[in-house]
């Protein structure tokens, strides 16, 4: 098990094809224990070797987040993968109000994926259809979100921190967030901070380790020294 503090702008797969590379010439299994989105930061388990049998055991586990968004404005990806679409006004609009929306959102609730995500519908990732300007029809998802709290107001800028179940997408409960609000929302800074037992406080730079792997590779393939 690899605790992996994933780079901004970087997919998920790229941590793992990276770390795949510097790990040749061994042919070890790699993969990651659920995905961030690119323009997410934090904590990302990436499994090796036998170890890749239990991804799905870890995937399920409870998650922790921390992040910003931005109120008065949307944007169609929920986030700063897409320009703004829509702005309104924050006039009247009180942090009591933003912390008294917080409520219907803990709990069991009921989210759709963004239309830009990596969910698949028919083999296609949904991404891949907004980017082309085609409507799909999106699945409802049943989620819990342990804990949703507000630390921060800056208007527009609002900080939070959420503690929510396998399959919560935050960029969406941003989105619905604002819309409580009659306003609106999208995110612009997220990090994942907990993973099960897993913390971001022990994660390590991903070409950190590229570059302790290569090393030791090269050692190894140094001749000995002649006696």
């Amino acid at each position: 098990m690899l605790l992996i503090n994933k780079p901004y702008r970087w997919t998920s797969f790229d941590v793992v094809n990276k770390i795949r590379a510097a790990m040749k010439p061994a042919k070890l299994k790699v993969g990651h224990a659920g995905t961030l989105d690119p323009l997410a930061t934090g904590l990302l388990l990436i499994c090796t070797g036998k170890l890749t049998k239990q991804i799905d055991t870890f995937q399920a586990q409870e998650k922790e987040y921390t992040g910003t968004m931005v109120l008065g404005a949307t944007t169609p990806s929920f986030d700063l993968e897409t320009a703004i679409d829509q702005e309104f006004s924050l006039e009247g609009l009180t942090e009591a109000d933003i912390r008294a929306a917080v409520a219907p959102f803990t709990g069991a609730i009921v989210q759709y994926p963004p239309a830009h995500s990596a969910v698949k519908v028919n083999g296609e990732r949904l991404y891949m259809r907004a980017r082309r300007g085609e409507e799909t029809e999106l699945r409802p998802r049943h989620v819990t979100v342990s804990v949703f709290e507000i630390t921060r107001t800056a208007l527009p800028e609002v900080d939070f921190r959420v503690v929510c179940s396998k399959g919560t997408y935050i960029r969406s409960l941003v989105s619905d967030f604002g819309r409580a609000l009659n306003n609106g929302a999208y995110l612009s800074a997220l990090t994942r901070t907990r993973s099960g037992d897993f913390l971001l406080e022990n994660a390590i730079e991903v070409m950190d380790l590229v570059q302790h792997l290569r090393a030791q590779r090269e050692a190894a393939e140094q001749p000995p020294a002649i006696q």
